[in-house]
C-alpha cells in the first residue's frame, strides 16, 4: 500500500495577501546560465584566464548560448555572481567592477549581452559585504539600484551575508522598492528565506510579494548527494513553500550542474526533471564552451523545457514514496498531469513502476494519453485506471511523463487542483 504524503492546502489558489511583485517579469521560472558553482570566485586571470570571473568569460558564453541553440531552447539570462566588483566603491560611492578584469564596465557587458538577444544577471547583498568579502550594498540600496539600472543589468541575484537575521527583510524589501524606483525592468532574485530559516519560518507572504523568485535551502555543489539533500528539504517543506510559488515568484532550489563533473546521466535527468516538476528557475552553472553532447541534449529538451514553463504555473510537489520510490506530480495546463518517478535505490539495475500507482492517476478515468518524456521518448498511447505498465527506472534515475485525460469531466474526476490532497485520501485510504 502506497504511503501517501498529503498536504494540507497543497496547491491552493494564491490568497491576494500573497500577490506577486508586481513588476512584470518571471511570469515563468527563470532561465540562463550563472557561473557560480562551476567557476566560484577565480579571480587569477594571470594564471588561468579561460575560467577566471571577467568580462571575457561571460561575453563567450553568450556568444555560445547564440550560437549553440540554448537562447533558441529559452534560456535567456547570462548572470554574473560575487567577486565582479571592485574592493571599493569611487568617488560618489557607486559600485564599479574590477577595472583589470571587466576594463569596458558593466554597461559595456551589458550592451554586449543585450546585442546578442540576451539579459544580463548581476550579483549583490543585502549585507555589509558580500559572502567573499567584496562590498555590499547596505546603506547604499538605492544608489546600487540606480547604478544597476543605469549600466542595463537585468537580473539581480541580492545574498544575505554580513546582515544580522532580524534584518533581512527590511534590507530586501528595501531594495525591492529602489528596483522599482528606478523604472528599469530588473528580475529580482532573493536569498531571504534561506537566512531566515535558521532562526524560524519565514514569511513567505512578504517575499513573493518582494522578490520574483527566492532561495530556500542550501547551495548545490557537483554531486548527487547535494541535489537530493535539495530535493528533500523541498518535500520536507512543501506544505509551506508549494502555495507561495506562480507567476511572478517562484521557489529556487538553486543552479543546474548538469554537464559538470559529478552527477551520472542519470543523476542529470533526475535533476534536470524535478527542477521542471518544481517550476524552478532553470538556471545553469556549466561551462557551455565545452559541454558533452548528452548534457547538453538534456538541458535544451523542449519537452522538459515545456514542463518547466507551463502556463498555469503551478509548482508539483511530492506525492507519495514506495518501494524506494519517490512519486513527484505537477498539476498542467488544460488538465494534463506531469509525473517524475525517482529511483532512490543506488544499487543493482533498473526497477519497475506501476504507473496506475500514482496518486494523480486517477485523471486516467475513464482514458487518458500518456507520454514517456524521460529517460527516453516514448508515446505509451491509451492508458486507462487499471493500467499494467510499469515504467523502469535506473538506480538514481527518474522516469518523467506526461498523462492527458480523454473525455474525461473535471467535476467528478478529483481534478480541483485547490483541494487535490483532499480527493487523495478519499482515493486511497
Amino acid at each position: 500500500m502506497l504511503r501517501h504524503l498529503f498536504l494540507l492546502a497543497l496547491v491552493v489558489a494564491l490568497p491576494r495577501a500573497a500577490e506577486a511583485l508586481d513588476n512584470g517579469l518571471a511570469l515563468k521560472p527563470t532561465m540562463g546560465w550563472l557561473h557560480w558553482e562551476r567557476f566560484m570566485c577565480n579571480i587569477d586571470c594571470e594564471k588561468d584566464p579561460d575560467n577566471c570571473i571577467s568580462e571575457r568569460l561571460y561575453m563567450q558564453m553568450a556568444d555560445v548560448m547564440v550560437k549553440e541553440g540554448w537562447k533558441e531552447a529559452g534560456y535567456e539570462y547570462v548572470c554574473i555572481d560575487d567577486c565582479w566588483s571592485s574592493r571599493y566603491r569611487d568617488a560618489q560611492g557607486r559600485l564599479q567592477a574590477d577595472p583589470k578584469r571587466f576594463p569596458g564596465g558593466i554597461k559595456k557587458l551589458a550592451d554586449y549581452v543585450h546585442s546578442k538577444g540576451l539579459k544580463l544577471g548581476i550579483y549583490g547583498d543585502v549585507g555589509k559585504n558580500t559572502c567573499a568579502g567584496y562590498p555590499g550594498s547596505l546603506g547604499y540600496y538605492e544608489t546600487d539600484a540606480q547604478t544597476f539600472a543605469d549600466w542595463g543589468v537585468d537580473l539581480l541575484k541580492f545574498d544575505g551575508c554580513f546582515m544580522p537575521w532580524r534584518l533581512l527583510g527590511e534590507g530586501y524589501m528595501k531594495m525591492s522598492k529602489a528596483l522599482n524606483k528606478t523604472g528599469a525592468s530588473i528580475l529580482y532574485s532573493c536569498e531571504w528565506p534561506l537566512y531566515e530559516w535558521p532562526f524560524h519560518k519565514p514569511n513567505y507572504t512578504a517575499i513573493r510579494e518582494t522578490c520574483n523568485h527566492w532561495r530556500n535551502s542550501d547551495d548545490v555543489y557537483d554531486s548527487w548527494s547535494s541535489v537530493k539533500s535539495i530535493l528533500n528539504w523541498a518535500a520536507d517543506h512543501q506544505d509551506i513553500i508549494v502555495p507561495s510559488a506562480g507567476p511572478g515568484g517562484w521557489n529556487d532550489p538553486d543552479m543546474l550542474v548538469i554537464g559538470n563533473f559529478g552527477l551520472s546521466h542519470s543523476q542529470q535527468e533526475s535533476q534536470m526533471a524535478l527542477w521542471a516538476i518544481m517550476a524552478a528557475p532553470l538556471l545553469m552553472s556549466n561551462d557551455l564552451r565545452d559541454i558533452c553532447p548528452r548534457s547538453k541534449e538534456l538541458l535544451q529538451n523542449r519537452r522538459i523545457i515545456a514542463i518547466s514553463q507551463d502556463p498555469l504555473g503551478k509548482q508539483g510537489y511530492r506525492s507519495a514514496i514506495e518501494d524506494s520510490f519517490e512519486v513527484w506530480e505537477r498539476p498542467l495546463f488544460q488538465k494534463r498531469l506531469a509525473i517524475a518517478l525517482m529511483n532512490k535505490q543506488e544499487i543493482g539495475g533498473p526497477r519497475g513502476f506501476f504507473i496506475r500507482m500514482v496518486p494523480g492517476w486517477k485523471i486516467c478515468n475513464p482514458q487518458c494519453n500518456v507520454t514517456q518524456i524521460l529517460p527516453q521518448y516514448k508515446e505509451l498511447g491509451v492508458q486507462t485506471p487499471n493500467s499494467d505498465v510499469v515504467i523502469s527506472v535506473s538506480p538514481s534515475g527518474t522516469a518523467l511523463l506526461t498523462v492527458t485525460p480523454i473525455n474525461s469531466d473535471s467535476s467528478s474526476l478529483g481534478l480541483h487542483w485547490t483541494d487535490l490532497s483532499v480527493k487523495h485520501k478519499e482515493a486511497f485510504s
